[in-house]
């Protein structure tokens, strides 16, 4: 088969798939929760298979004690999260507004001492940025709040997604095989380092950057709720789970944190500095310790592709789009550097010419047989 034969084709299944996909997005998301919780719990299950336990039941044991892990952690923090969140929705029009006096008000004699006679002006220009600021919460809040009711409905399918974990878990390394059998024969070296790079990346990414998600939004919601912060368990939560989208996270938590404390605190610098300090300290525990040795520098996911995945896999598919946005940046950077060493490797870049392939030499003409002349 030409190659222009086999790109077609591809490119004709990943329509397809996508398609599929985007159709059937409601019907699919807890069999691709299914999947992703299978993928993320595979080394357990293995891990325990190889210490002579049989798969089946590592499977099952494994499944068992998420279920239970799960359950526990919702009964410990959904109360607490729920009530937190009520109160900062009813209470964020109040927090403005005394943000907005705090800052630009006819009490804010602290900034007058240093503008002078700028203060209208400067005055209008604090108050549009509240405004949007407080826009950009206002919004924030309801994608967490659509995303809270997205993770409900997943929740609601609790039979479906554990029992499709768990036959993908049984049948993981059946799957494999299977699949591998099905690969082209001649590009079955290319296609096999091509998938290990992608369980690299994926891996390294999904696993790695969870549990630095899950120890910065516990480290964020002690540390603000022992500092005395209003909804401080909320916003510290919130702070670490969204960690995984570059920078976003990190600033959003810092902007309604330092928010709060101002309103909350104010003139108690020394408070609303130490609630500025623990967001500097968790990036520099996210930047130093927790990333370089969870998720490594193997992944190869650059911030601005990440999110770009996940608005545009978010918009497309909701919140099936966000569960296979990171699988597919991480896949498709993979695919994109492979593409560009075969580029940098190929005549369109050296301008070398490939070397023509020997034609097979003509024939020799058969020669006539010369008679025998010679006298007897």
């Amino acid at each position: 088969m030409a190659w222009h034969k086999q790109v077609i084709f591809w490119l004709t299944v990943l329509f397809v798939v996508i398609l599929t996909a985007w159709l059937l997005s409601s019907v699919l998301l807890p069999f691709v929760a299914g999947l992703a919780l299978a993928y993320f719990l595979n080394p357990v299950t293995t891990r325990l298979e190889h210490w002579g336990v049989n798969r089946l039941a590592a499977s099952l044991a494994t499944i068992a004690l998420t279920l239970m892990l799960a359950i526990l952690l919702m009964l410990l923090v959904l109360p607490i999260f729920g009530s937190q969140l009520a109160a900062f929705i009813e209470r964020l029009p109040e927090y403005i507004v005394k943000l907005q006096n705090l800052m630009a008000g006819e009490d804010a004699a602290w900034l007058r001492n240093f503008v002078g006679d700028r203060m209208p002006a400067i005055r209008q220009g604090l108050n549009e940025l509240v405004s949007q600021g407080a826009t950009y919460m206002l919004s924030l809040i309801q994608s967490i709040w659509t995303g809270g009711q997205a993770l409900i409905s997943v929740f609601s399918l609790l039979v479906i997604t554990p029992v499709v974990a768990f036959y993908m878990l049984n049948d993981w390394n059946h799957m494999v095989e299977k699949v591998d059998g099905w690969l082209p024969v001649r590009n079955r070296p290319v296609i096999r380092t091509l998938a290990c790079r992608m369980d690299r990346a994926i891996a390294g990414f999904v696993r790695g950057q969870s549990l630095v998600c899950l120890i910065l939004g516990s480290f964020y919601a002690i540390s603000l709720t022992m500092t005395g912060l209003n909804f401080g368990f909320v916003i510290g939560f919130v702070s670490g789970i969204i960690t995984f989208i570059p920078y976003v996270g990190s600033l959003t938590g810092l902007v309604l944190a330092a928010g709060v404390a101002i309103v909350q605190f104010f003139p108690d610098y020394w408070m609303i500095g130490l609630v500025i300090g623990i967001f500097v300290f968790g990036q520099f525990i996210e930047g130093y310790i927790l990333s370089p040795k969870l998720v490594g520098d193997s992944v190869g996911l650059h911030p601005v592709w990440l999110m770009f995945a996940l608005l545009a896999f978010g918009y497309l598919l909701g919140f099936l789009g966000l569960l296979l946005a990171v699988p597919l940046a991480a896949a498709g950077g993979v695919l994109v550097r492979f593409a560009i060493d075969q580029y940098l490797e190929s005549p369109l870049y050296t301008g070398e010419q490939e070397p023509a392939a020997l034609a097979p030499p003509a024939p020799v003409p058969a020669v006539p047989a010369i008679p025998d002349r010679r006298v007897s």
